[in-house]
């Protein structure tokens, strides 16, 4: 008989029987039992006394029947979400005692699960997600998370309405098993179709969605929108209204021209709440610091559009009136204030005040100050103390702490570089002053090194307050350095091959340790280079070069050996058969070689700062001729020439990081010598012949170059660079050398170098054409504007986009040269970095002037470049 029926929820259902007796239970009169036993029937998975312990009913304990406790029980069981049905039975009672069974049904479980509607990658991206694995209870809760995760993920993507229904398809292959079909329509993609700000007056629409840095509505481009209104309204409101006429013609272009390059315009809700936040930020940044977001709403607009309303309470502008400061012992309030930047009546702005106070980014802050003198546990606290109509009173109450000093420094993560090459790179040393500079300026080094991944290197500080010193750990990740170059190109009429590889962290210490070549010995941060190019027999060039950067292992002194030698023939056969056909020298073989060497030294300066070094270097180069005529302009194809030079490059860079830099610069001069041979010999140079006159070349070559980093917007970087060029000679009787000449225009790419020409790469301009003749120039100027925007920044593989204006000229000759007389050309390019193959380029370039070199035609306009190593630039 059923003597009690209760419900946990709709589906829920709960029975107590007792067999065929009626008279034994009486609903009207509960009655109280001892439990005299529980059994559990119906589970196959779940452990029975699992089970029964879930209801927390025990043998001994009292129960009244019918009564709330078994409502309890069933409801506890039901809430498992493992069960379908949850029936409480009495199968029997015996005196005061009562036998209960627990009876349930359970649910499926999962055998497997499939997507279908959408694509093998997104199927296995949300596999990933989801995280269901076979076994799991087919739950309601299951399969509301799992909906709630794909949907997430394609609103995430843009597709706001898409629709996921679960299917369960009883397994036939075990009991009780499902499998769980996944139907995915994730419809049309939704984009932001229009932001409606509200209630503001003192800050245009156009400057409160510029603050939004997620939040972007769609990208507007109507050139044919009418100026005529925004021309009255500004002309009638410049007199009146002058603030009003700004914000006018400020959100006229923001509604009419704005492009969407950088930024999707989809809706992602987290990225919406920091956005609310940053509209706060910015009004507080202006002076309004009640400033606040009332309501707002997201709504549809229509099946591929969203509009978002936002009702802001601008409040009142403050000001800034008294500024005092307590807890100051080593500074006097007089120079913090100066520090801080902020005076009486500034506009009141929480972000400079707290950037001032704590880090900025464009100068001296307080911090800093404190911190680069050891003071770790400084802390600067800005209070309100008197807010009176528009003015506020502000005291900023300081806690100097003691100074801490370094205990220990130490490395996590360089798996293959060894600890000696990075500690010598860090500022911090054991026993110094804490000084946040030195971590800055050590995480620096440590991305310009290139043996690991710049965006992840983390300096981990740890104080010890016991004590007062603090522990810095310095957390890398090791990334491919060593670099390897295949490429061909077509130039001069030829197929040109290249082959080159680069180890840029050798270990010249474990060449002849067999278990350290992992392919090649490494870990010292020595650089091997081999290169090799040609275009067949009539060519070849290969070179070696090793450079030490710790000369001694004390100073960061570099050494830097290099030897080359090029090969070049004319392409007649070096022997051929004669009348008797007995092989004999061929008159017209002709050939040339240059052999060359240098010896280096780098060093790092202290004054005017420790970003300046000093490289000096000693080379020698010898031409060997026979028979060649068709490069040089001079003698007769036969001799031999020499060049003995002295090189000093004095330069500075600040730049953040090698690969993608956003900040910083980079300053070079260098010149090129040899010695005045001339001034000393008594000859006669003017009645010399050429190859007598060049035997032993002489030149000075002046070089620089000047490189700017910006960063406009988040990683939106602009490159500014200028660079110009300078080949003299000492005496006017021998004339500028035919050697070392500058040649410009195209792709920069030199392998093809008889004459040791230096070629500089300009976009939309052929190779050379800008060069004033086929001997090339001696002057040259270039000018380039780069605006850079990353598609990845994955170390294995660095990508980013750019746009850019160039100008630039080759002169031969100082009475032409003018830096203004230049030619121009703009266009677009892609750069990628593989930690094997370097830097690579491609560019197109638009060359928008005449060019200069002499019988060169179609040397402008479109042009494609690629470019390895940056020889673009």
């Amino acid at each position: 008989m059923l003597i009690a029926a209760l419900s946990a929820t709709a589906q829920l259902v709960a029975q107590v029987q007792i067999g065929s007796d009626d008279g034994l239970v009486d609903y009207n009169n509960p009655r109280t039992y001892t439990i005299g036993g529980i059994t559990a029937t119906g589970t196959q998975y779940v452990d029975k006394s699992i089970l029964i312990n879930m209801t927390g009913l025990h043998v001994g304990n009292s129960i009244s029947v019918p009564g709330d406790e078994i409502s309890s029980v069933i409801r506890k069981l039901w809430n498992q979400g493992m069960f379908e049905d949850v029936s409480i039975n009495v199968n029997s009672i015996v005196g005061d005692k009562i036998f209960l069974e627990i009876a349930v049904v359970e649910k499926p479980r999962v055998s497997k699960f499939s997507f279908n509607g959408i694509k093998k990658s997104e199927a296995d991206e949300i596999r990933g997600q989801i995280n269901i694995t076979r076994g799991d209870v087919a739950t309601e809760h299951l399969l509301v998370k799992t909906r709630r995760i794909i949907e997430n993920y394609y609103a995430d993507k843009g597709f706001m309405n898409a629709d996921i229904d679960i299917e369960q398809i009883p397994d036939t292959t075990k009991a009780n098993y499902v499998d769980l079909k996944i139907n995915i329509d994730k419809g049309s993609k939704v984009k932001i179709g229009k932001i409606n700000i509200i209630g503001n007056e003192n800050l245009s629409d156009a400057q409160i969605l510029s603050a939004m840095k997620e939040t972007k509505q769609r990208g507007v481009f109507n050139p044919l929108d009418p100026l005529g209104p925004l021309v009255i309204n500004t002309v009638t409101d410049l007199f009146y209204n002058p603030k009003r006429a700004l914000n006018e013609f400020e959100s006229y272009f923001y509604d009419n021209y704005r492009p969407r390059i950088f930024k999707s315009s989809k809706y992602n809700e987290s990225n919406f709440r920091e956005d609310k936040q940053k509209v706060i930020d910015k009004y507080n940044s202006k002076g309004y610091r009640d400033a606040l977001i009332v309501r707002d709403s997201v709504y549809r607009i229509d099946d591929k559009n969203i509009g978002i309303d936002l009702v802001v309470d601008e409040g009142d502008r403050y000001y800034y009136r008294n500024i005092s400061w307590t807890g100051n012992t080593k500074y006097s309030t007089d120079y913090l204030n100066q520090v801080l930047g902020i005076r009486k009546g500034d506009v009141y702005n929480k972000e400079l005040l707290t950037s001032n106070l704590t880090m900025s980014e464009t100068s001296l802050d307080v911090g800093s100050l404190y911190m680069d003198d050891g003071y770790l546990f400084f802390q600067a606290n800005p209070v309100e103390v008197q807010v009176e109509n528009d003015s506020i009173d502000l005291e900023i109450r300081l806690h100097e702490g003691e100074q801490a000093r370094i205990s220990n420094v130490t490395l996590k993560g360089n798996t293959k570089t060894n600890d000696h090459v990075v500690i010598r790179e860090i500022y911090s040393r054991p026993g110094q002053l804490f000084s946040r500079s030195d971590i800055t300026r050590s995480v620096r080094e440590l991305a310009t090194l290139g043996f690991f991944n710049q965006e992840t290197i983390t300096p981990d500080v740890k104080p010890n307050f016991s004590d007062g010193t603090v522990d810095i750990e310095y957390q890398v990740e090791e990334a491919s350095a060593d670099q390897v170059e295949l490429s061909a190109g077509w130039g001069y009429g030829m197929l040109m091959l290249s082959a080159g590889v680069s180890f840029n962290n050798f270990s010249l210490r474990n060449m002849f340790k067999k278990d350290a070549w992992k392919p090649v010995p490494s870990g010292d941060g020595q650089k091997l280079s081999l290169r090799l190019t040609t275009y067949g027999i009539r060519y070849i060039n290969y070179g070696l070069s090793f450079t030490e950067p710790w000369l001694g292992g004390k100073k960061p002194t570099s050494l830097t050996v290099s030897i080359y030698q090029s090969f070049y023939s004319n392409g007649e056969k070096r022997r051929i058969k004669n009348s008797e056909g007995n092989k004999e020298y061929n008159e017209k073989f002709g050939w040339f070689r240059i052999t060359g060497g240098s010896v280096g030294i780098g060093q790092r300066l202290t004054w005017p700062d420790d970003y300046f070094t000093l490289y000096q270097a000693i080379s020698f180069l010898r031409y060997d001729l026979k028979n060649y005529t068709s490069v040089f302009s001079f003698g007769d194809g036969n001799g031999h020439f020499n060049l003995l030079s002295y090189n000093i490059v004095l330069g500075r860079s600040s730049v953040s990081q090698p690969i993608y830099p956003r900040s910083g610069s980079e300053i070079q001069l260098s010149l090129e010598l040899t010695p005045p041979y001339s001034l000393f010999a008594k000859k006669d140079y003017s009645s010399m012949s050429e190859n007598e006159k060049y035997k032993w070349i002489e030149m000075h070559k002046w070089k620089f170059k000047a490189v700017w980093y910006t960063e406009l917007y988040d990683k939106l970087v602009l490159m500014a660079r200028v660079r110009f060029g300078y080949l003299g000679c000492y005496n006017k009787e021998i004339g500028i050398t035919p050697f070392h000449h500058f040649f410009l225009g195209g792709d920069g790419l030199g392998s093809y170098s008889l004459d040791s020409r230096e070629m500089i790469g300009m976009r939309g301009y052929r190779n050379d054409a800008l060069t004033p003749s086929s001997d090339g120039g001696n002057i040259f100027t270039k000018y380039t504007l780069e605006l850079r925007y990353p598609l990845s920044l994955n170390p294995q593989a660095t990508i980013y986009a750019l746009g850019f204006i160039e100008a630039g000229n080759c002169w031969m000759g100082i009475k032409g040269f003018n830096p203004f007389d230049v030619k121009r050309s703009a266009g677009l390019g892609v750069r990628v970095y593989l930690p094997m193959f370097g830097l690579l380029g491609l560019d197109w370039g638009y060359g928008f002037d005449d060019v200069n070199m002499p019988g060169v035609t179609g040397g402008n306009k479109s042009q494609f470049h690629f470019s390895i190593g940056g020889s673009i630039d």
